[in-house]
């Protein structure tokens, strides 16, 4: 099965898509309470969504780094994702896509929303050959991100536990998800 180089890798339906974020407890218990962000929350700086799971917990550690100690889980509307995706620019430059640098630098100053492809990671956090989607929300994308495309919000701080916790069982005793050799038949 062949994987495409770049690739939106998320759980969805046609109503609703599931990003990921991780925060210190003091912003994400409030967020979960009130099924939206607010305070302390900060709307004046970018946040970034992640619709991959497992670049999810690279990027917090399995709930481990600090400041990201809390993983939620964010339903929000197709509609808001589709919103954001079509007034996304480039984190970086790409002369195929933007013709010249100053092109891509105004539509960077002016853009919402930041489109970044990073590596996509293995269960241990190894980056694959491929790339999963991260969006940035800024200014009016964040607004529109918690008052109206956000649907559910879930802390699942605690599943991402046990999963992080039975990885490293399964590393200290040597993998046993790997099948095991058979042994040859009688002749």
């Amino acid at each position: 099965m062949s994987v495409p180089a770049r690739q939106i890798r998320a759980r969805y339906s046609a109503d609703i898509i599931t990003v990921y974020q991780a925060y210190p407890p003091q912003v994400a218990l409030p967020a979960v309470i009130a099924g939206r962000f607010v305070a302390p929350f900060k709307r004046d700086r970018m946040t970034w969504i992640k619709p991959s799971f497992l670049w999810m917990m690279y990027r917090c550690g399995w709930a481990t780094r600090p400041g990201q100690e809390r993983v939620l889980s964010i339903d929000i509307t197709r509609e808001g994702f589709e919103w954001a995706l079509a007034r996304a620019c480039l984190s970086h430059y790409d002369r195929d896509l933007h013709g010249d640098k100053a092109t891509w630098s105004r539509q960077l100053k002016t853009s919402p929303v930041r489109a970044q492809w990073d590596p996509e990671r293995s269960l241990h956090l190894k980056a694959l050959p491929y790339r999963s989607l991260q969006v940035g929300l800024s200014g009016e994308a964040v607004d529109r991100y918690v008052d109206d495309w956000m649907v559910a919000v879930t802390d699942i701080t605690p599943t991402v536990h046990r999963v992080r916790d039975l990885l490293r069982r399964r590393r200290a005793t040597g993998d046993p998800t790997r099948r095991p050799r058979r042994a040859p038949a009688p002749s």
